[in-house]
């Protein structure tokens, strides 16, 4: 994301390390296993707030983090703070009441949001072709992968996407397609909405950065193939469920049992807002997917030193 942050700024001229902070800080709150341990832990937490991945992305810049003795957060600009705060894709819920949400964000924050959004869908993309669980013959189907073969001077009928190098090569056009046509249709945009200042982009009634009409009407038919294809395929949703079952178990011997919990957690969980669950989540919510899985056999497999 921030790789593809930093390239769409440099193509309209904005300020690359605003957008590559944005970029990298904006999912710190996903919790493992992405979008299922999210929805699993808000769940959980229905009696205790919920639990978003942007509000705790939030969270972890501003309270969780501790770096400094003044202060409890990272040391983050407004602009940074605001980037994440106003990050708007069909993945997330904005919530900006303290940062003047009846404004646009910077260029840069709009333009994190077609950086997630490309990475999303390509890396999944790549990932469904390389795990056989996307058919190339089906991909090739798709308007906008026809596009991209067409651009690299390949046959619909010969190219294999099967073969590694290949994917590789697709992939990588496809990125560039989805940047090149950013990069364009939001030049155009600003110049149409004659932007010259941050005020009047601020004034706008919505965001300039998108993609042209027809690229904009591909990635959504790539959305949709992505969703019925790869995101409830069988071997996916198997997947889904295990993370589940180790969310729910991981929250409930925690809560059950805090001592087992890490002493700082413990500590934390008398203190903080939300006591034992919020707590409960929080450590949860920081971990990577292998940690949990990690954390789960020390639970519950005897034979796991704990």
């Amino acid at each position: 994301v921030a790789q593809i942050g930093r390239t769409l700024a440099r193509g309209l001229g904005c300020n690359e390390d605003l957008i590559e902070a944005i970029c990298l800080a904006h999912d710190l709150g996903h919790p493992p296993f992405g979008h299922t341990g999210e929805t699993t832990l808000n769940s959980l937490m229905q009696d205790n707030g919920g639990y978003d991945h942007q509000k705790q992305t939030y969270r972890i810049l501003t309270e969780l983090e501790r770096r400094y003795p003044e202060h409890p957060g990272l040391n983050l600009t407004y602009e940074v703070r605001e980037g994440v705060v106003k990050h708007d894709t069909s993945y997330d819920v904005v919530d900006a009441r303290d940062y003047c949400p009846e404004e646009r964000g910077t260029l840069e924050c709009q333009l994190s949001n077609l950086a997630d959004e490309i990475a999303y869908n390509t890396s999944d993309l790549d990932d469904g072709l390389r795990a056989g669980i996307l058919r190339p013959e089906s991909v090739l189907e798709l308007a906008l992968a026809r596009r991209v073969v067409a651009s690299m001077g390949e046959d619909l009928g010969t190219i294999d996407l099967a073969d590694e190098l290949t994917r590789h090569r697709f992939i990588r056009r496809l990125v560039g397609t989805e940047v090149n046509d950013a990069i364009a249709a939001t030049a155009e945009a600003l110049q149409a909405q004659n932007v010259e200042t941050l005020a009047d982009l601020r004034a706008l009634p919505g965001n300039v950065a998108w993609y042209s009409p027809e690229l904009a009407a591909e990635n959504q038919a790539l959305k949709s193939f992505l969703y019925a294809n790869f995101y409830r395929h069988y071997r996916v949703v198997r997947m889904a469920s295990k993370a589940d079952r180790i969310v729910r178990r991981l929250f409930d011997a925690f809560v059950t049992e805090p001592k087992q919990l890490p002493p700082a957690t413990q500590q934390r969980a008398k203190i903080q807002p939300g006591g034992l669950y919020r707590a409960v989540c929080d450590y949860i919510a920081g971990m990577t997917d292998r940690f949990a899985v990690l954390e789960y056999k020390r639970l519950f497999d005897p034979d796991e030193r704990v």
